[in-house]
């Protein structure tokens, strides 16, 4: 796919994704939806990109979506009458993925699935879908003038891109809630102390620290990672731990005979690690589990 409204660039084993509609805001479009959709895909599967690193090009992150556009301005087909038995059955119907399906969460359902960890570097707005996209991203570095906002009771409308799931893992319930009903902005200091923001980082350096962190994170197996990552979201959301021991049990029993006799061998030998393995076609065979 040629892309219009993103940049791909690939250096030292770091993917850079740029939103790159400057001259609005990186205002969201069903194009770069579906430009994100397939970039994130690709570098699923793409064995130079070790780790991700999000962010907008000019003053803002994203202004969220573009509400200038004809008719539906979400894209969605306002003929149809889709009920929840559509959504469980025929969830993958072209129909209802191009009329029914929120963009947004097409899009975090596929940062989701990524074997790669994603590092959303956030400067200035981040606002409906420009902060609901993070939410899916693994760690979310801001800078100083970040204003990050759930804006779309503001609207009419309600919060989209799976945000009703991940938001509330990653600050409590009632902060969560707090920020969707209110639709207020919420600055660096307040992103900080929730848990949302990693960290706090000046605008002209955020982008630097982002690649400082996703340049440790290349280092490892990416095996060892692709499964670490998946690991954490879909064991956190089970309802006992028994069932991360099953999945934990598995894990460690095919690292330990690829990358982890590399990695304990280069830790006798005080070396550095040298991992053959590869995201693309080396993951142990209970991989998905999630589809069994």
């Amino acid at each position: 796919m040629a892309y219009n409204a993103i940049l791909y660039q690939i250096e030292n084993n770091i993917l850079t994704i740029t939103l790159n509609r400057p001259e609005h805001m990186n205002a969201f479009t069903v194009e770069m939806a579906n430009e994100l959709i397939d970039a994130v895909n690709r570098a699923s599967e793409d064995d130079e990109v070790r780790a991700i690193v999000v962010t907008g090009a000019g003053k803002a992150f994203c202004a969220g979506m573009d509400l200038g556009s004809e008719g539906n301005v979400f894209g969605l087909n306002e003929g149809l009458q889709p009920t929840l038995s559509d959504m469980q059955t025929k969830l993958n119907d072209p129909e209802i993925i191009s009329g029914v399906r929120d963009t947004g969460g097409r899009l975090t359902l596929a940062i989701y699935d990524c074997k790669k960890p994603v590092i959303a570097a956030i400067h200035g707005a981040a606002v409906g879908i420009g902060a609901t996209m993070t939410c899916a991203m693994d760690i979310r570095l801001v800078s100083e003038n970040a204003r990050v906002g759930f804006v779309f009771n503001k609207i009419g409308i309600t919060p989209e891109a799976c945000s009703s799931w991940f938001l509330p893992r990653i600050v409590s319930m009632g902060k969560a809630l707090e920020w969707v009903y209110s639709g207020e902005l919420v600055l660096a200091e307040e992103l900080k102390a929730s848990g949302f923001a990693n960290s706090i980082e000046p605008k002209e350096s955020l982008l630097q620290k982002a690649y400082e962190l996703a340049t440790r994170i290349a280092q490892h197996s990416p095996v060892s990672i692709a499964l670490t990552r998946q690991m954490m979201y879909r064991n956190a959301a089970q309802d006992h731990p028994l069932a991360a021991h099953q999945i934990d049990s598995l894990a460690i029993f095919y690292a330990s005979q690829g990358s982890g006799k590399e990695g304990v061998q280069a830790f006798l030998e005080k070396r550095k690690p040298e991992y053959v393995e590869k995201a693309s076609s080396d993951m142990p065979p209970f991989y998905p589990w999630w589809e069994d």
